[in-house]
């Protein structure tokens, strides 16, 4: 289902940028789906950034996910057979990285993990 929903967005990238990421990884916890796609930015958004114009591909990018939303949820819903609630996307110029992240409906009577049973880092900042 994983690789699925990987191999759909990373198709999704390619098919409308015409470039797609060259490595995707898709993560599942409780209801939330988080998808994280390295590399794939077109060369006209690499000569934006380097110009000092990121906040341009940012703004283009943001368009693209609001008139793509449809086709992103559809390939979620396709492969966790459930409805998409909530969409939102990132992206970060350096290193090139895509945020796609999804929340799920929840289902019906399922627990989620606690806080408190999920691992946790701990930092010593004692000097």
């Amino acid at each position: 289902m994983l690789a699925s929903i990987s191999t759909g967005l990373v198709q999704l990238h390619s098919r409308y940028y015409g470039k797609g990421p060259t490595k995707a990884k898709t993560y599942l916890l409780d209801d939330t789906v988080i998808c994280l796609l390295r590399g794939g930015f077109t060369r006209v958004e690499r000569t934006l950034i380097a110009e000092g114009e990121a906040q341009a591909v940012h703004d283009i990018r943001r368009s693209f996910q609001k008139a793509m939303e449809v086709q992103f949820r559809d390939i979620i819903e396709g492969a966790t057979d459930r409805k998409v609630i909530a969409y939102m996307s990132q992206v970060h110029e350096d290193p090139e990285i895509a945020l796609e992240v999804f929340v799920l409906e929840p289902i019906p009577g399922a627990t989620l993990a606690e806080p408190d049973d999920l691992p946790a880092a701990e930092t010593d900042l004692s000097p």
